[in-house]
């Protein structure tokens, strides 16, 4: 069956390579079909502008003769009438010079005809050759997007295939990273906040023994050690819950939210140094935008402390008329794009996913020992907006 396989793609390639071998030579012919019908479209073109030449001059001809002609057949009919006055040698050279003009006009009157009958042919043969040449030009830039769409799709196809594993290891990383991250859920909450509630429960019990046994004094220490264990417990919570999405995101904005997110990566990863900036009037976007553009920031803050082992980062927002720039820098180990390990290439394609949605772009500048420059840009429209009013 493989080899059956083998032998019908083998066939194919055969088949394709004839097909494109003959549309290329198609092509050739219909271009040096259009070459020469232009190159005769300039020659005729050349003869049609030397015929307008000659019938302009024919006419001047013309009117000229008719002029003389006409002074001719006036002294002709004079001459007539003073028949007596006149020599017959006089008599005889009007006649032959009236009969000689009339006769050179209807000869440069025939020519002028003839040169109009030509000059009309050659419109005739000039618009011709212009739709030739038109369908020609049309043909062959048909040719060449169906040669374009059959070449190219060829060598996309491997990196087609590639890109789908890519995106399907990528799928199942996200599967993986959910299930990681219900772990580490799971484990924070029965580290922390559940381990604190059952602490709060056991204290209560405490205080009420406490009271019963020495007193108020001694019940109200008790319970200012539960107020604050309680304190450390809904920090504990508000710190799992921002993790998950940051709720100052929806009643404050993007850049409350990243300022106050970007200092605490700070105050969690000692001897790193995070700078942020926001240039421009910043506004309100939509859920989605500005969900993207927290996590895209996130994504590279923490690339840069994880993998890159940065000790100064850069984070700049520039809010654009009609997109938002995004900026994050680091002083870190830098990369190579074409060797990063598979924790950022995920990292990067998630990025690119991302923005893929939001019709937005990401430009990467890095080298190895060199740092890393992170550069996103995201459109918004009018109805990505939200009003402030």
């Amino acid at each position: 069956m493989t080899e059956q396989r083998n032998l019908d793609i083998a066939a194919i390639d055969v088949v394709f390579n004839r097909m494109v071998e003959t549309i290329t030579s198609s092509k050739d012919d219909i271009f040096i079909i259009s070459e020469k019908s232009r190159q005769s479209f300039e020659e005729m073109q050349n003869e049609l502008a030397y015929v307008r030449e000659q019938i302009k001059e024919a006419i001047d001809k013309s009117d000229s003769l008719e002029r003389n002609t006409q002074l001719a057949k006036q002294r002709l009919a004079f001459v007539s009438k003073s028949f007596n006055e006149f020599t017959e040698v006089q008599i005889r050279e009007a006649y032959e010079n009236a009969h000689n003009l009339q006769i050179s006009l209807a000869i440069s009157m025939s020519e002028e005809r003839q040169l109009r009958q030509k000059r009309d042919d050659l419109e005739r043969r000039l618009r011709g050759l212009s739709d030739t040449i038109e369908r020609a030009d049309h043909i062959v830039n048909q040719v060449n997007v169906v040669l374009n769409y059959l070449l190219s799709d060829l060598k996309n196809v491997g990196a087609a295939l590639e890109q789908a594993k890519i995106k399907q290891d990528f799928s199942m990383r996200i599967i993986a990273a959910q299930e990681d991250e219900r772990k580490r859920l799971s484990r924070e909450i029965h580290d922390g906040p559940a381990q604190m509630m059952a602490h709060v429960l056991m204290r209560s019990d405490l205080i009420e023994r406490v009271y019963r046994e020495k007193g108020i004094d001694q019940a109200l220490d008790e319970l200012h050690e539960l107020k604050h264990n309680v304190r450390n417990a809904l920090s504990e919570v508000r710190r799992i819950i921002y993790d998950l999405r940051p709720m100052a995101l929806d009643d404050l904005g993007v850049v409350p939210t990243l300022k106050k997110y970007l200092s605490t990566a700070e105050e969690y990863n000692k001897g790193v140094e995070i700078h942020f900036q926001s240039v421009g009037s910043d506004r309100r976007l939509s859920s989605d935008i500005e969900v993207s553009v927290f996590r895209l920031v996130q994504e590279g803050v923490t690339n840069a402390i994880k993998h890159a082992s940065s000790t100064d980062i850069w984070v700049k927002l520039e809010w654009r008329k009609d997109d938002l720039n995004i900026m994050v820098k680091d002083n870190g180990k830098g990369f190579n794009k074409d060797k990063i390990s598979k924790a950022q290439s995920f990292g990067i394609i998630g990025m690119q996913e991302r923005l893929e949605l939001l019709e937005g772009s990401m430009k990467i500048i890095s080298e190895p020992n060199q740092g890393a420059l992170f550069l996103f840009k995201i459109p918004y429209e009018a109805k990505h907006i939200e009003s402030n009013e």
